[in-house]
């Protein structure tokens, strides 16, 4: 039986010729090197200046920082946070938790905002549908 596969994987690329047909050189993370013909490359790849959110949420979990290019707030970015605990700080919580108890939290995309603070953050309809996701350094 066989399965249809999707992937997500960040590659270095850039245009490359193989007996006079367009194509592209493939860098991989590991370094090993290929071509691949230019619509089969156009068609499983995106620049990372014109990624898709599904894509921005792969980059953001493997550890990158992410934006969309259409933001106005300067230095805007997402990043991911894994699941964890912090000490409990309120009232409510050290009275549900314990006084000096840990309190957990599922994983999530933080938002660092305009003004350096940081937000949990959640997707719009426009941003779950933009491809003008990108990966910032």
């Amino acid at each position: 039986m066989s399965l249809v596969y999707y992937g997500t994987k960040c590659i270095e690329a850039w245009p490359a010729e193989k007996n006079g047909e367009a194509g592209y050189g493939v860098r991989y993370a590991d370094g090993y090197e290929s071509w691949s013909p230019k619509h089969v490359f156009e068609e499983a790849y995106q620049p990372t200046t014109a990624l898709s959110f599904g894509h921005a949420v792969v980059a953001s979990v493997s550890g990158q920082k992410v934006c969309r290019a259409g933001w106005n707030g300067k230095g805007m970015f997402l990043y991911y946070v894994p699941a964890n605990a912090y000490p409990a700080q309120t009232d409510v919580a050290k009275k549900h938790w314990g006084e000096n108890s840990l309190v957990p939290y599922g994983a999530y995309l933080a938002m660092k905002t305009a003004d350096d603070n940081v937000v949990p953050w959640l997707a719009s309809q426009t941003d779950v549908l933009a491809n003008d996701w990108m990966i910032i350094d």
